[in-house]
């Protein structure tokens, strides 16, 4: 990989958490890639909101803000067992479909699941 790459993802969110150690695993070696959790980054510096951030995944490379499935398959790229996924998910058909798997039921899933947590969060530190 030649440029670098920021990956942003909302690590309060345990699926989204765990998937991303994974990558993080897979790409230890890689020092242009770092990884900004929504907990610990200025999400602002990105052109994001946290809503925005928490909302989809991201990925900031060459100057370009890539979500959803497109930031995915762009981490993918750099995990050569993964690379066929990345490929995959860049097929005409398979684009869309994946694309709209993402946009219209998992991302908005997650999110959900986000607010419901930071809701929870604050009626407990209130309690």
């Amino acid at each position: 990989m030649n440029s670098e790459m920021i990956v942003i993802y909302n690590d309060s969110c345990p699926i989204c958490a765990r998937e991303v150690a994974g990558y993080k695993r897979m790409t230890c070696n890689q020092p242009d890639i770092t990884y900004a959790g929504l907990s610990e980054a200025d999400t602002e510096r990105f052109g994001l909101s946290r809503a925005q951030a928490a909302r989809r995944f991201h990925v900031l490379q060459d100057g370009q803000m890539y979500d959803g499935v497109a930031a995915f398959a762009r981490v993918w790229d750099c995990i050569p067992h993964l690379r066929w996924l990345a490929r995959l998910v860049r097929l005409p058909g398979i684009a869309q479909a994946s694309s709209l798997v993402y946009d219209q039921i998992l991302a908005p899933l997650l999110f959900a699941m986000h607010r419901r947590r930071e809701r929870l969060g604050k009626a407990v530190s209130r309690g």
